[in-house]
């Protein structure tokens, strides 16, 4: 399958489909047992589970969502201007982007947080070849502030980033095990698919990512996984091809259901 590739990136390691991704994380994932805020030992899991995959040679850039502090939509539907409601949630994503450079420092990786709001002080501003250098480096991006205008998702910003610093794949981490034909919460007879286009998440309205950044993906040919952040070694052995989650390809293929 012909997925997008720089050859400015470089060859993967070896046993590994990419060289550089992109994870895209919502702020619930920060949360753990909590209904708000940051947990910690969250944090610290995943740290490690990003340590294995950087220690084997993968750069990755990460996009963090502020949900676990405020959401932008919430505050806009409770009366809130949409806009400024859209703002305070990108500086809940620098909370967050703090809180991840932290955690991820202590398990002994370098990281830099870019955000595209200029706050010199706490962050760097995001400039594209600066980020794509510090990957070079060796070192891990967290990219914040969303796309640094209201209106948008950090899913838009996820793949905007994706597109910009040449990654390879964007994996998109949940709490549920991949994409269901319906909401496997609600009806247990929900099926998980194995491997689905982007036309067909579009089609079938299926809302793994906001529909911008599915078809921005599409447009551009960039894959999209979409796996269980809780699963044990779950980024390592997607990016092994494992079968792990649900893969979303560039090419019209037919729905596979896991057995």
């Amino acid at each position: 399958m012909d997925y997008y590739q720089s050859a400015s990136v470089g060859k993967p390691p070896r046993g590994f489909l990419y060289k550089r991704v992109l994870l895209k994380l919502s702020g619930e994932a920060l949360l753990g047992e909590r209904s708000f805020g940051i947990d910690p030992k969250e944090v610290e899991h995943l740290a490690q589970s990003i340590k294995t995959i950087h220690d084997a040679g993968i750069e990755v850039g990460i996009v963090v969502g502020g949900g676990n502090i405020f959401r932008g939509m919430a505050g806009s539907q409770n009366g809130m201007d949409r806009a400024q409601a859209d703002y305070m949630g990108m500086l809940a994503t620098v909370m967050n982007g703090l809180a991840l450079q932290d955690g991820f420092e202590h398990a002994g990786l370098t990281t830099r947080v870019m955000t595209s709001i200029q706050m010199q002080q706490i962050t760097e501003v995001y400039i594209r070849r600066r980020a794509i250098r510090h990957l070079e480096k060796g070192r891990i991006d967290i990219f914040a502030g969303g796309t640094g205008n209201p209106y948008f998702t950090t899913d838009s910003a996820a793949a905007l980033r994706a597109l910009e610093i040449d990654a390879q794949c964007v994996i998109k981490a949940t709490k549920v095990d991949g994409i269901f034909n319906k909401d496997p919460e609600k009806y247990p007879d929900a099926q998980r698919y194995e491997l689905i286009s982007h036309k067909d998440v579009l089609a079938k309205d299926l809302r793994v990512m906001d529909a911008a950044a599915t078809a921005l993906c599409r447009d551009n040919n960039l894959p999209i996984m979409v796996l269980n952040i809780n699963e044990k070694n779950a980024f390592e052995r997607a990016l092994k091809g494992h079968h792990v989650g649900t893969l979303v390809t560039p090419e019209d293929v037919p729905a596979k259901m896991y057995e």
